[in-house]
């Protein structure tokens, strides 16, 4: 049976999703200091942080982050990665009780991680931990589901051998839902294009990285990698496919 709790969700493909997972357009960061005036002198809680994909595009623009995650392999992987640098550490804490102080941090990050939140109870903790003119930025790597037969096959894959695919799909919010959460507060939101250039070694990693992809040993793990290689090979081109994303932004500040 899939796992649902999200803490723990991930635990057992950590190194999938280190060597695999897309990171973020440099736009999103550009976007964050041109328009909303994010600086490299505020303080970052990169919630969810997983294993440090957001946390390192803030250490690489000059910013002090604490990342809290309360999944242990995923928080010990970030750690290896980032703990050599003085202005990243990692707390184990949830979206909903960070274990950070009051008014705190100037900026609180979420990504790809929202949707498995209590959208209620983070709201009223993000408005504690944020200093009073702070923000929340919420953001995720949307994938193309169409514009060519790789990604419209891929999407159907998820479909036909996902264990619990469409359910985790439906989780994520939209524009409206978003702009409600954040209320009075919301600044603004944009979208970027994104994509990772697969070959596919690459491809069968990054969809073993899901959540809801079968694992080694459940029945529908073999015939996935099976449907995987035939729709590599009847769409790649020079050895390798387009994963096309949209980058989706939203900022604001909270209020509980």
């Amino acid at each position: 049976m899939p796992n649902t709790d999200s803490t723990r969700r991930f635990g057992d493909r950590v190194a999938d999703y280190v060597r695999y997972r897309p990171d973020y357009p440099p736009a999103l960061m550009a976007w964050l200091r041109d328009e909303h005036g994010v600086s490299p002198n505020w303080l970052v809680a990169d919630i969810g942080a997983g294993t440090g994909i957001s946390a390192n595009m803030f250490l690489d623009a000059g910013h002090e982050v604490v990342a809290v995650e309360p999944n242990a392999p995923m928080r010990a992987a970030a750690v290896r990665w980032l703990g050599g640098n003085p202005r990243f550490r990692a707390i184990d804490g949830t979206a909903e009780a960070t274990t950070l102080g009051g008014a705190s941090v100037d900026l609180v990050s979420a990504a790809q991680a929202f949707h498995w939140f209590d959208a209620d109870a983070v709201r009223s903790e993000w408005s504690r931990i944020l200093r009073p003119d702070g923000l929340a930025a919420v953001y995720w790597n949307s994938r193309t589901l169409t514009g060519s037969s790789f990604l419209e096959g891929f999407e159907q894959l998820l479909r036909d051998y996902g264990t619990d695919y469409a359910q985790v799909a439906e989780r994520y919010e939209g524009d409206a839902e978003m702009r409600r959460w954040f209320g009075a507060g919301f600044r603004g939101m944009t979208s970027f294009p994104y994509r990772q250039r697969l070959d596919f070694d690459t491809l069968r990693g990054r969809l073993l990285s899901s959540s809801y992809a079968p694992r080694a040993g459940h029945p529908q793990h073999e015939p996935m990698l099976a449907a995987l290689r035939r729709l590599f090979d009847a769409t790649e081109h020079d050895g390798i496919v387009d994963f096309d994303y949209r980058t989706r932004i939203y900022v604001g500040s909270v209020a509980a």
